[in-house]
């Protein structure tokens, strides 16, 4: 929320975006998203030049996006076929399957570090 300067009452803020989806991602948006779905989208941002019909150059910046998680109830997404039970998506190459999810290996013991040179060992002629 923010303060309106003129009337001093706060306000809502809503921002829009353009957000660009690719591959399998695009199908599950435009299989399960509607207008107002709560969408968590993570992406590489995106800035383009084009000329407008008066011949302006202008930029535009878009959201490719990479992985989005969908928010709230499942209701009226038309069921749950490709879904995780976190909702979340990963715009990636065809599928593969992925290997179980392990623990993490235990850190490995570090090598001891190997003392500093000894510069006085060192001519002191500087071949330049």
């Amino acid at each position: 929320k923010s303060k309106d300067k003129n009337t001093g009452e706060q306000k809502e803020v809503t921002e829009w975006h353009r957000i660009s989806f690719f591959g399998r991602l695009a199908e599950v948006v435009g299989q399960y998203l509607k207008k107002g779905s709560s969408v968590y989208v993570e992406g590489r941002l995106q800035t383009r030049k084009y000329t407008d019909k008066d011949g302006v150059e202008k930029y535009a910046t878009d959201i490719v996006a990479e992985n989005m998680q969908m928010l709230g109830g499942r209701q009226g997404m038309g069921g749950d076929a490709g879904m995780d039970d976190s909702g979340g998506y990963e715009n990636s190459a065809p599928s593969r399957p992925q290997a179980p999810r392990q623990a993490p290996p235990a850190p490995a013991a570090r090598p001891a570090p190997k003392p500093a040179p000894n510069f006085s060992d060192m001519d002191d002629d500087i071949p330049f």
